[in-house]
């Protein structure tokens, strides 16, 4: 089976995670189907210790086959697919040779290069699309075949020095409860890599600080026609809040190291109102500061309608692994030189997002994030660059050689 078309068979399968019942994990049953297979797989690919658990977490680990004592490096990925858009019934397409102009995906859905402009550096290349009716799921399942690429690749060569290696599949990566029952002490590694980013060349060890906010809004509900210095409308209150906030902090005019306010979700009427957020930034002190920020907002619409009309929640969710990565600098180290040896040109950004390995890290497992070949995730223009997606296989293989070298 190649690359690809395990690929294919994995984004076939959906796996889509709900965040309407994220108490739960996994939060959809149908992820098993997909973590039975790979249950399976893995021990076809001889690890020992395979495990499905109750919450849909895959582990195995491959012995050493080394006499000598080497770290035990990891490789992790997530199965979920993301709930933005469809993953029932992705019917992937191959295009080869791909000549860098517009893709007509049906005929209503074109992915036009002018759109993707990065999609054009991908030309003479092999390209795995959608049918413009569902995402195609390389955003994980990219990462997840390259990983199994590298276990099968090392059952056929035991010729191959390595010290022990560890594997995890995870649930709910898309709805950030990725790391939530992931048991490190099972897994077993020193260091471990999330082989979750776009183009192989893509090499992270920085994400986002993350929070939410749920911001509530009581109105007063009476007849309109006697309504004067009376009414307060919850849902007008929550607009009035909304424009509080600076509009350049939308995530629709950042890019780099901003961060941002984003408004993911809004309901009300007279009565009642809520508005969702979720706020990001690389730097912990500016999160604080929009947390003050949305805050200070709260406490101006209170000053005008009244002290309990508006009230808000923060939640933190996840923070940036930079601080962790750069006391335990091994796993950076052995993913460069791996880059190296392999004549790919590092691209070194920070993700806009967040893995699981920023959490695993601050749990105490350094887990930078390392690029599979896919872009434009969480839609129908999703793809995979076949290329970059054997590439990542090879530089899991080049990580797991110099980790038994000691490079």
């Amino acid at each position: 089976m190649s690359a690809v078309e395990r690929l294919v068979r994995y984004c076939q399968i959906d796996t889509q995670s709900d965040p309407q019942n994220e108490s739960m994990t996994p939060s959809s049953a149908k992820q098993f189907d997909l973590a039975k297979i790979l249950e399976k797989e893995l021990k076809e690919a001889g690890l020992e210790g395979v495990c499905l658990d109750e919450h849909c977490y895959v582990y195995g680990w491959l012995p050493s086959n080394m006499e000598e004592n080497t770290k035990t490096v990891g490789f992790i990925a997530h199965m979920d697919t993301a709930p933005d858009y469809s993953g029932n019934g992705v019917k992937p397409r191959l295009i080869e040779n791909f000549d860098g102009n517009d893709i007509v995906l049906n005929e209503h859905m074109v992915t036009h290069m002018s759109d993707f402009p990065e999609m054009k550096s991908a030309k003479g290349k092999t390209l795995l699309v959608t049918d413009g009716t569902t995402l195609l799921g390389a955003d994980d399942k990219a990462g997840v075949t390259a990983i199994m690429e590298a276990m099968f690749y090392l059952k056929e060569h035991p010729e191959v020095r390595h010290g022990r290696i560890a594997v995890g599949f995870t649930p709910d990566e898309e709805i950030g409860n990725g790391p939530k029952y992931f048991d490190i002490g099972k897994f077993g590694a020193d260091f471990a890599y999330t082989m979750d980013g776009g183009t192989v060349r893509e090499i992270s060890d920085e994400t986002f600080n993350a929070a939410s906010a749920n911001v509530s809004f009581k109105g007063f509900s009476i007849h309109p026609g006697s309504a004067k210095d009376k009414m307060i409308n919850a849902a007008a209150v929550a607009c009035a809040y909304q424009n509080l906030l600076p509009e350049y902090m939308r995530p629709e005019h950042t890019e780099g190291r901003d961060g941002f306010i984003h408004l993911t979700s809004m309901q009300g009427n007279v009565e009642k109102a809520e508005l969702s957020y979720i706020l990001r930034d690389h730097d912990l002190t500016k999160l604080n500061e929009k947390k003050e920020l949305m805050k200070k907002a709260v406490a101006y619409v209170n000053a005008i309608y009244g002290d309990d009309v508006c009230t808000i929640e923060i939640t933190d969710a996840y923070h940036n692994m930079r601080e962790v990565l750069d006391e335990n600098p091994d796993a950076m180290q052995m993913a460069y030189k791996a880059f190296e040896q392999l004549g790919i040109t590092p691209l070194h950004e920070a993700v806009r997002g967040g893995t699981d390995g920023a959490e695993l890290s601050l749990r105490g497992l350094p887990c930078p994030n390392l690029g599979v070949g896919g872009g434009n995730f969480h839609g129908p223009y999703e793809y995979c660059v076949v290329e970059e997606l054997e590439q990542a296989r090879e530089v899991i293989l080049k990580i797991i050689s110099n980790v038994a070298k000691g490079c």
